[in-house]
């Protein structure tokens, strides 16, 4: 039995009424992107391609987009992760980067020049780990052609290419997506799940355990959480692990449980941004996609539910403490 279930876990009925389709693995053509492949891309035919930079930091507002002034990929756009990915009132409040209005993600897009028609290539300086909020987005509304770009912006310019700091003017394109998110789960799921549900926390070991906390209201995790921190799936480039090596880790981890139809795996982390990363990794491991809780755990310490603390997972809180759960944010029906 893996950390943090039980025996007499909650039912999931709810978890698996909650989402449409059922989780499958995806067999999507691109989900990873080397910088080769897109420097060939980008010379052969721009116009097809629509790069997306999504540099952000946390407790830095604004920084993210001075990075990109002072030089990015020619050709990218700035996507701002609070403004253009993110809606307080979305899926996932009052969490602190709840999705948005599905339609107007996609107008908004468009707005920026990206369309059905394009491979849309996402890269940060982080790993991965803010792109692939953008990745996560666009192909869980059905566009498949989004790639997040391996090794970021650091594996751009080590490869010798070039930053610019000219801002491209695209003409605005028509993006159609699906009216709603597919594969995301508010805080009542999550709640219903708790010990039978692999619930995966992406942040760091130390925000997990309740060390430290720098911008949320309390410590700790999520009750029956496994951590799985985004630095376990890559090399020491910061570039993804190879699938076998994914697919063992999340294995390790018990994130292997739709395998079969078995119990549902759920990707969370601070707030739906770096859990995101996780999805990524098991997509390439293939393994079935993950549920996404985007309001994670600042919409779950925002609504004073029960907080566990140390390495340990902890186990379901008792009925009366989930009693007052209500779901959380709108899942959008643009």
């Amino acid at each position: 039995m893996r950390p943090g279930v039980r025996s007499d876990a909650a039912p999931r009925d709810r978890i698996a009424a909650s989402t449409t389709p059922a989780r499958q693995r995806d067999t999507s053509p691109m989900a990873l992107i080397q910088v080769d492949e897109l420097a060939l891309r980008l010379g052969a035919d721009e116009s097809s391609v629509r790069v997306a930079d999504v540099r952000w930091y946390l407790g830095q507002p604004g920084r993210g987009r001075r990075e990109y002034q002072s030089g990015h990929i020619p050709g990218a756009i700035f996507i701002d992760l609070d403004s253009d990915l993110a809606d307080p009132n979305g899926l996932g409040a009052p969490g602190r980067h709840p999705l948005p209005d599905p339609g107007v993600f996609a107008r908004r897009l468009g707005e920026f020049g990206i369309g059905n028609e394009h491979l849309v290539v996402a890269y940060d300086d982080a790993a991965g780990t803010i792109a692939a909020r953008l990745w996560w987005m666009l192909d869980d509304l059905g566009h498949a052609n989004v790639a997040v770009l391996d090794g970021g912006i650091q594996a751009w310019t080590a490869a010798g290419n070039t930053l610019t700091t000219e801002v491209p003017s695209w003409p605005k394109a028509e993006l159609h997506l699906q009216p709603k998110w597919r594969r995301a789960v508010d805080r009542e799921v999550v709640a219903a799940g708790l010990g039978s549900a692999a619930l995966l926390d992406a942040r760091a070991g130390e925000r997990y355990r309740g060390e430290v906390e720098p911008v949320d209201p309390v410590a700790g995790h999520i009750p029956t959480a496994i951590n799985a921190p985004t630095g376990g799936n890559l090399d020491p480039d910061s570039r993804f692990l190879p699938p076998n090596a994914l697919a063992a880790r999340f294995r390790m981890l018990g994130a292997d449980a739709g395998e079969g139809g078995g119990d549902a795996v759920i990707s969370s982390c601070g707030s739906g941004v770096t859990a995101c990363h996780n999805a990524l990794a098991m997509r390439l491991a293939g393994l079935p996609d993950p549920l996404l809780y985007p309001g994670s755990f600042s919409d779950w310490a925002r609504a004073g539910l029960p907080v566990a603390s140390g390495a340990d997972p902890g186990t379901r809180p008792s009925t009366s403490d989930l009693e007052s759960v209500t779901p959380s944010g709108t899942r959008g029906t643009a």
